[in-house]
């Protein structure tokens, strides 16, 4: 059964194989999975008008439906919101999210405000460009936990020079800082549908015709959260048929040297379950 990894639409996909020692795809791999993996390139200026909905339908939807039997999907960050949307429409084995946002309003209050004040500010430049780009999207980021941000870089002046700590932390600040921007349309979606208007939450998020509604699909279904995520707090994951918690971050929980007993292995053991 093949097995589509979509990642998120912010940051490019490589945090899935960011390294030979810290891939998840190479996990899988190895395990015999049949592994595909999303890349959603960089939008044109033609893309301006491609909302979430549309990554859905014009892109995701039509690469899945080239498989010959329907795939299993599993969606990272706001990929695994995606991910919900293309199984509402689409023939789909299985579904697993990994720390994938749907409860908007289960966001710290001041959290919501900081990402509105942010778009606020930025919607009019962006508009006019045609894109969100990712310096904002990561200034958003850095808002959450401020704090965090400036630990991660005050322990990381205690790293060993050529260690593969450093070559690992290096790696994942080039992943964070690399991405492409948004389309406008995806970007406000993200910040006015989304964080401002809980519209998966609320179950009023449509794809094509038809609104999303995650309980509803009629298949295995998997939201594996994470209890020390800031970006994708677990109490804002969707609700699916089976959920399971690690105490990794949001990044940590699929690239860390802990990543392999907390994530990569039960998932592998997931995939086998459903034919994967």
């Amino acid at each position: 059964m093949p097995t589509v990894f979509i990642p998120s639409l912010i940051n490019p996909p490589s945090i899935l194989d960011l390294s030979p020692a810290r891939s998840m795809l190479r996990n899988m791999a190895a395990a015999r999975h049949d592994i595909y993996m999303v890349d959603w390139g960089v939008p044109s200026a033609d893309d301006a008008t491609l909302d979430l909905a549309g990554h859905v339908t014009q892109r995701l939807v039509p690469l899945l439906a080239r498989f010959p039997r329907p795939p299993i999907l599993i969606g990272y960050c706001l990929g695994g919101t995606l991910a919900i949307g293309a199984a509402s429409v689409m023939p789909v084995h299985a579904l697993a999210t990994l720390a994938a946002p749907w409860h908007f309003d289960r966001l710290a209050p001041e959290d919501r405000a900081a990402v509105a004040r942010l778009w606020e500010g930025a919607q009019p430049t962006c508009a006019r460009l045609g894109y969100v780009p990712m310096e904002l999207l990561q200034a958003g980021f850095w808002a959450l936990d401020p704090k965090r941000t400036v630990r991660k870089y005050a322990a990381f002046a205690d790293v060993k020079a050529g260690s593969e700590e450093e070559r690992a932390f290096l790696a994942v600040e080039d992943w964070a800082n690399a991405g492409p921007p948004l389309s406008y349309a995806a970007g406000r979606d993200l910040f006015e549908r989304l964080y401002a208007g809980n519209e998966t939450g609320a179950g009023s998020w449509a794809v094509g015709s038809k609104r999303v509604n995650p309980t509803a699909l009629a298949l295995p279904t998997l939201s594996v959260v994470s209890t020390a995520d800031r970006i994708v707090p677990a109490a804002i994951a969707p609700p699916l048929a089976d959920s399971r918690s690690i105490d990794l971050g949001h990044v940590g929980m699929v690239v860390s040297a802990r990543a392999r007993a907390a994530l990569w292995e039960p998932l592998s053991c997931w995939l086998s379950q459903q034919g994967g």
